[in-house]
């Protein structure tokens, strides 16, 4: 009796341990089958569109000015340029779901705003996203976005305004990217930060490509961490990520916030698709106002 006792609990024990050692098998797998397999991988970062030769970088306040003759001709960018369609802002915040790491990304092409050059240095510069508009591959996580986190009812847009001139030196001809700093208030959430970061600029036949990269904090806009219990996980950092095409052109209609993504009201950017990997974000386009 007491060997079958025995053999009984030894049986009871390794049912036992088959059973917790599966369990934890499927915790690891099924995020990983998830992520790496129906997900997919996150959506490259923003780029600039050309493959431009690269020049010297400049500081916001330290560069002098060119000569006029670079300010003047073909080579002038003196005026008021616009941001036009194909425009694109968003987020990127690192996430861990039970153990596997992934990316998360949103973004949206309602984007406003100006920025004006006088000679060799840009003076002024102002833009809007509208929040509701910013959208990822999960609706889930949308709903969190527009609720808890980001409250988009009562912050429905984000705003950067540059608070000093960014002095280019030269002008890069057209078909050349460069490099300079830049200060600007970023206001969202209902809290402004002052915010210092590179701008990429490349010279196209039609415009100006823009781009930039800036790390925000959290807890510095007050903004509630986007992890869920302890099933996803993120960090307390993400990057807003900025991609401008500015025209001299009338640009996308001024944005005001509103409805959320899809919206055809006010305060929604001319057509301008994002296109990203069809397994993590599929295709946006995002109709004009009316």
């Amino acid at each position: 009796m007491a060997r079958e006792e025995n053999g009984r609990r030894r049986h009871l024990a390794r049912w036992i341990i088959g059973v917790v050692v599966a369990v934890v098998v499927l915790a690891v797998a099924v995020p990983f089958i998830y992520i790496h397999l129906i997900e997919g991988s996150a959506p490259a970062k923003l780029s600039l569109p050309g493959s431009a030769n690269t020049t010297g970088a400049n500081s916001a306040s330290g560069a002098s000015g060119a000569s006029g003759a670079s300010a003047t001709g073909a080579n002038t960018v003196d005026g008021t340029w616009n941001v036009g369609p194909g425009s694109v802002v968003g987020y990127r915040v690192d996430e861990v779901l039970i153990a596997q790491h992934t990316t998360a990304v949103g973004r949206s092409t309602q984007v406003s705003g100006a920025l004006t050059v006088s000679g060799t240095t840009v003076t002024h510069g102002t833009f809007t996203v509208n929040m509701a508009s910013v959208v990822s591959d999960q609706g889930q996580r949308n709903a969190q976005f527009d609720g808890r986190i980001m409250d988009v009812t009562q912050y429905p847009t984000a705003t950067l305004h540059l608070t000093a001139p960014i002095a280019l030196d030269t002008v890069p001809p057209i078909g050349t990217a460069a490099q300079y700093s830049a200060t600007g208030d970023l206001a969202m959430h209902g809290v402004t930060k002052s915010v210092t970061f590179q701008v990429s600029t490349e010279r196209t036949s039609g415009g100006i490509d823009v781009l930039a990269e800036i790390p925000v904090q959290f807890s510095a806009w007050n903004i509630s961490n986007p992890s869920i219990g302890g099933f996803v996980t993120t960090a307390d950092t993400g990057t807003l990520e900025v991609l401008l095409h500015l025209t001299r052109g009338a640009g996308n209609a001024a944005v005001s916030g509103g409805s959320g993504s899809g919206s055809t009201g006010p305060g929604a950017g001319a057509p301008s698709p994002v296109t990203v990997p069809s397994t993590t974000v599929p295709t946006l386009t995002i109709p004009a106002g009316g």
